[in-house]
């Protein structure tokens, strides 16, 4: 079965970027930005990254076809020097950022 990385961020509306995820092999790269994400109360996707006014939520998830792969390929996406962290010009603040690896346990 397909394995999944998922991300929740908040990032500068004016630093969107893309990705080098399909280039070592994975299957799909999806990077969704927030559209209906209001700041709960106790809990929400604002909250949990602490968003500020000139940010927005992005929901990402990169598919590979197994966990094997998914290992395989982030050792390459990281060795990739066009996302070798630059202190000066990091698009986000990766200290916000919420990520782990899912096994699906259905897919339609």
């Amino acid at each position: 079965m397909s394995y999944v990385d998922g991300f929740v961020l908040a990032v500068p509306k004016a630093n969107l970027a893309g990705t080098v995820w399909k280039e070592h092999g994975a299957l799909a790269y999806v990077e969704c930005i927030g559209d209906d994400v209001p700041y709960g109360e106790i809990t929400s996707f604002p909250r949990a990254v602490q968003a500020k006014e000139d940010e927005t939520v992005i929901f990402a998830w990169v598919l590979y076809e197994s966990r094997q792969k998914r290992d395989a390929i982030v050792a390459k996406v990281m060795a990739d020097q066009r996302l070798q962290p630059n202190v000066d010009s990091m698009p986000f603040d990766g200290k916000r950022m919420i990520f782990g690896g899912f096994q699906p346990f259905m897919e339609l």
